[in-house]
């Protein structure tokens, strides 16, 4: 019995670092968005997730107001960190920055942005918090 308790150690440390998923479910999911500084917003909406949408919605903000890019992407064991940067048609490129948490069924993501207004720095906090409502999405939603 001896030789095996090792074995065993080392298998139930493994697990749970096995268990975390690699990304997030497709499926109908419920996304929160929140600027929680300087002037707070929420914003809540459902969508469809389907399987092609996986990696984009995981791999940072973007859409069609502003571009951003991340060359610091990290998307692992259940944790993500991003750095970059987001810039609008006119504007100048400003720094964004993030780090969550994200299981299968759930997503939550803190991002920091340091924006200039008039030469001044105006930091701003936002959040988004998802969650996984069903496997398949509403006919409505599905399209």
């Amino acid at each position: 019995m001896k030789p095996l308790i090792p074995f065993l150690l080392a298998a139930a440390i493994a697990a749970p670092a096995a268990a975390q998923p690699s990304a997030i479910q497709p499926g109908y999911w419920e996304t929160t968005n929140r600027v929680t500084s300087p002037f707070p917003t929420r914003k809540v909406e459902r969508r469809c997730i389907k399987p092609s949408d996986v990696a984009k919605f995981m791999e940072g903000p973007s859409n069609h107001i502003y571009t951003c890019t991340y060359p610091t992407r990290q998307i692992a064991d259940g944790k993500i960190r991003l750095a970059g940067s987001c810039k609008t048609r006119e504007g100048k490129p400003v720094p964004i920055s993030g780090q969550g948490v994200f299981t299968s069924d759930s997503f939550h993501l803190d991002a920091r942005v340091e924006t200039q207004v008039g030469g001044v720095t105006i930091p701003v906090r936002a959040s988004t918090d998802a969650k996984r409502l069903a496997d398949a999405c509403p006919a409505e939603a599905a399209g």
